[in-house]
């Protein structure tokens, strides 16, 4: 843990040179979600970032926004094979084909469990029975193996146990801050 200028202790792994990381640790990351578009945005961002960093998936976060009209579910299921070509050249955004079709992939399947379920957060909360769970140490666990699994049934792609995890602490369901973390026993509830 590193001691900052503000007093505050944070997280290992915000960077404290990349001021747009500070703020997602210290306003979004682990606060719990229930809302559907931020769900979808979360898991499309998730599986872009499968073996590369998570900042550099947030640094270009808005160029995301942008090509995947704001992140807005059912725009990104109405996307064709010409909006793929075009996200493939797109350089605002990390620029892998695979991943652009999964991300259209999964938002048919999001929709598809959103109307099964009434919304996609019931889906994932009862995954937890309603609680957050606190959890800094795994990188996978038996909840994410699950999920994962289920996921894939369904037909996600890129939905891996170790990208579930990341994905639940960022949404909030798995609370990951470190103990001397200024975040971990704070009511994140927002």
């Amino acid at each position: 843990m590193i001691s900052w200028q503000d007093g505050k202790t944070r997280c290992f792994w915000a960077n404290p040179k990349n001021e747009r990381y500070v703020r997602y640790h210290d306003e979004e990351w682990g606060r719990p979600v229930h809302d559907d578009q931020k769900f979808f945005e979360l898991l499309l961002l998730e599986c872009f970032q499968a073996g590369l960093s998570w900042e550099c998936v947030l640094n270009k976060r808005e160029g995301f926004r942008q090509a995947f009209a704001d992140f807005d579910l059912d725009k990104v299921c109405d996307f064709t094979e010409t909006d793929v070509d075009c996200l493939v050249e797109n350089p605002e955004i990390i620029r892998h084909r695979r991943k652009i079709e999964a991300a259209i992939n999964n938002a048919h399947i999001f929709r598809k469990m959103a109307q099964e379920y009434g919304s996609f957060a019931q889906y994932l909360w009862q995954w937890t029975e309603g609680k957050v769970i606190y959890d800094c140490v795994n990188t996978t666990s038996p909840l994410s193996d699950a999920l994962s699994k289920d996921l894939k049934k369904r037909g996600m792609k890129f939905v891996g146990s170790t990208t579930i995890q990341s994905y639940l602490q960022a949404a909030g369901l798995i609370n990951a801050h470190q103990p001397d973390c200024f975040l971990y026993a704070q009511d994140t509830k927002k």
